[in-house]
């Protein structure tokens, strides 16, 4: 099925407005809120869903004049419905529009992600990335994702094939179930050093197999230029760890001083970054909020440990939803808005969006 924005001249004018100011923005935070209101009074106009969910709760944007008011959309609704921000007519459509879905059980009814504008998150997916570990084209990616390359539509293989196209580098490849030729692609390039980081970004129970695999893999504790970076938790294949138990097993076997974290998710277009801990740094264009476990709609200060549910801004989500009620559980990490991820509601997807039991 194909999907396309159509817009106003008024609103598409707007929209283009906006598109530049979220490429455009720094981690200022009074400047992401202004914005983020921006965004909300937009697709509080010309998202139908999003829209009739605020008619709903009898919330009228005009009235809105803080972000910590504005009413976030359960994830479900991209289960549901086509969340998409464009009605009206006279306008051109935006072509090449993406469709992403969440991975599920058999059975299971998926998310769907429509991107009309692949460009703006592959902007914004590069930004984030190379504002926290620098250049692509610094580096060698392999990427060892089974579960998401075994199915079409993943966000993650999307993002990762962008990022491995801007590595220039024949070294960079995915691997889907062949840990030889993952094991002897990393000798390769730790006896044989150019000058790159290696980023070795894994979902977390392929990462885990690999590394208890048997294989001898003491020679990369020789590699100080290797990252390794877990993502997507189990999906189901292996028992549920605590995050700090994978990577303690993790930085024992590959012998690396910290595993690094993405937080992600196929209704977000942005992404936030973990070097160690699990402790997730906010991006120019995400922030997170924590809401009150029992009352949805009241959202806590950035206190210190303060623990909740995870509500997401994602300015990157400009053409479907930028305000997101996720089922994960999180808390703040000291100030600047760093968060972990601590767990999942019990009546939320075994997904494994990321490592998320308590």
């Amino acid at each position: 099925m194909s999907f396309s924005l159509t817009l106003s001249a008024e609103a598409a004018a707007r929209r283009q407005w906006l598109r530049q100011q979220i490429l455009t923005i720094n981690l200022d935070r009074n400047k992401f809120e202004s914005l983020a209101l921006d965004v909300f009074r937009y697709q509080a106009a010309w998202n139908p869903v999003y829209r009739a969910y605020l008619r709903h709760l009898n919330v009228s944007a005009e009235h809105v004049t803080d972000l910590r008011r504005v009413p976030f959309m359960p994830i479900g609704f991209f289960k549901t419905q086509t969340v998409l921000t464009g009605s009206g007519t006279n306008a051109s459509a935006l072509s090449d529009t993406l469709t992403f879905a969440s991975s599920g059980t058999t059975g299971e009814q998926t998310s769907r992600h429509l991107v009309p504008d692949p460009n703006l998150y592959d902007a914004v997916s590069t930004r984030t990335f190379e504002q926290t570990y620098g250049p692509l084209q610094n580096f060698h990616i392999l990427a060892l994702l089974p579960s998401y390359l075994e199915r079409n539509n993943s966000s993650l293989v999307y993002m990762v094939q962008r990022f491995i196209a801007q590595t220039n580098s024949n070294q960079s490849d995915f691997f889907l179930h062949n840990h030889d030729e993952l094991t002897g692609r990393l000798r390769q390039l730790t006896q044989q050093p150019d000058g790159r980081q290696i980023l070795l970004i894994g979902v977390t129970f392929g990462l885990l197999d690999w590394a208890e695999s048997g294989r001898e893999l003491s020679f990369l504790k020789q590699n100080p230029s290797l990252i390794v970076m877990e993502t997507g938790g189990m999906k189901g294949r292996r028992k549920e760890l605590l995050r700090d138990e994978v990577h303690a097993i993790l930085t024992s076997r590959l012998g690396v001083d910290a595993i690094h974290s993405e937080y992600g998710m196929t209704e977000l277009l942005s992404q936030a970054y973990s070097q160690g801990e699990g402790i997730f740094q906010p991006s120019a264009t995400l922030r997170v909020f924590l809401r009150d476990i029992n009352d949805p709609f009241f959202l806590y200060p950035d206190a210190y440990e303060r623990t909740g549910g995870i509500n997401v801004v994602d300015l990157a989500n400009l053409d479907s939803c930028s305000f997101i009620e996720t089922q994960d559980l999180g808390q703040f990490v000291g100030a600047a808005g760093s968060f972990r991820v601590i767990g999942r509601f019990d009546n939320s997807d075994v997904r494994g969006c990321n490592l998320m039991v308590i």
